[in-house]
């Protein structure tokens, strides 16, 4: 895994390998495992689609919608070595007409906002390769 690259953290249960995201403390989440804890560890950056959307509507604060609205995508990325599902937004530009399920992507960082003194940066599943 490249260090310099954008990574995410989960957790895993050092007991019977479930994956969680995002990372928390406490119990394994699997009903059959009695592991009390659970370690950091960096999730895969690539996957595929398992589902995806787009959102046409501002959601509600906290989120900070662009002014005026723009509608982005959603995905839901099936990290195949965690055996599990992350959602996450799409890149700036990147529509829902633009993906499929099955397609190949991978965890990139966007600018979510800005502000007189920020840049907010948020995670996003972008088609890997740059493919559109």
């Amino acid at each position: 895994m490249d260090v310099d690259a954008p990574s995410l953290i989960g957790c895993k249960c050092p007991l019977c390998g479930t994956f969680v995201f995002p990372p928390r403390s406490g119990d394994c989440p699997s009903p059959w495992c009695e592991s009390e804890t659970l370690e950091q560890t960096l999730l895969s950056r690539t996957g595929r689609i398992w589902s995806y959307t787009e959102n046409c509507y501002a959601p509600p604060l906290p989120y900070v919608a662009s002014e005026p609205y723009e509608p982005y995508a959603l995905a839901a990325v099936h990290l195949e070595a965690e055996g599990m599902i992350v959602l996450g937004k799409v890149p700036t530009g990147v529509l829902a007409s633009d993906l499929r399920v099955g397609m190949e992507m991978q965890l990139e960082l966007d600018i979510s906002h800005r502000d007189d003194e920020h840049e907010y940066i948020v995670y996003v599943w972008a088609p890997a390769g740059g493919a559109k």
